[in-house]
């Protein structure tokens, strides 16, 4: 049994970029699903492992770590024969990823969690929609991949910080911008489709992680078709 556990929900964003590391690199790991969507993460038996009940979380031996960006860097470092490019060991270039995952937890997947839950999720939780906080999470949103399209994605490079090669900030922030995906298909076109360059890149991510990246974000795949599918009978007119 492996040595590192990682407790995970395959429809969460920061979920599957932990995942994908640690195929990519080879990490040994035991795969435990916590449902975000049967509140699985709120049972006490969680709440042990994560007093914050939030996924991911992995548990190292008798070590225990929350927060999908600490623990991204935490694998890069703690585990032999990752490549440098995941995680630089020269100084400038990691202070650049910090920099990217900063800003990605207080830009985009804050524009993008609060669009996408307040105007499509949050039904499945039990709550009413909030479409006020949904546009508000718009607004963040355009604003993030606008500065993805113009900043991060620099010169000639691939990935972000104009690197030929992905960091874990590649990752991070490819898993969330995928996630938008499940809007409906008006909205994506109107608020994602204009990023020509934030659409190369993750396609450029898609090709540096295969075959893990099928593997991995196969599960989401699967659930947007659905989820589009009964959004669209539950808004249809009833018949007379």
């Amino acid at each position: 049994m492996a040595n590192l556990k990682i407790y995970v929900d395959r429809n969460s964003q920061p979920c599957r970029a932990i995942l994908l590391f640690c195929k990519l690199n080879g990490i040994e790991f035991e795969e435990v699903t916590i449902s975000l969507s049967k509140g699985e993460q709120r049972s006490p038996d969680y709440e042990a492992i994560n007093p914050m009940k939030q996924l991911p979380t992995i548990v190292h031996g008798d070590f225990k770590l929350f927060e999908s960006h600490a623990i991204l860097i935490y694998l890069a470092t703690a585990f032999p024969g990752v490549a440098d490019h995941w995680y630089p060991a020269d100084p400038k270039k990691k202070a650049k990823v910090h920099s990217a995952l900063d800003w990605h937890h207080s830009n985009l997947r804050r524009g993008s969690v609060g669009m996408i839950f307040n105007k499509l999720l949050a039904p499945l939780f039990g709550l009413p929609k909030n479409l006020e906080a949904a546009a508000e999470g718009e607004k963040t949103l355009v604003s993030s991949l606008s500065v993805i399209d113009t900043f991060w994605l620099q010169g000639e490079g691939k990935f972000l910080l104009g690197n030929d090669q992905p960091s874990i900030a590649d990752l991070a922030l490819s898993s969330e911008v995928i996630q938008l995906q499940m809007m409906d298909d008006d909205d994506y076109a109107r608020i994602v489709s204009p990023f020509k360059k934030v659409h190369q890149w993750i396609e450029n991510v898609k090709d540096a992680t295969q075959p893990h990246f099928d593997d991995v974000f196969a599960v989401i795949f699967e659930t947007i078709p659905h989820m589009k599918k009964a959004r669209q009978a539950s808004s249809a007119p009833p018949v007379s």
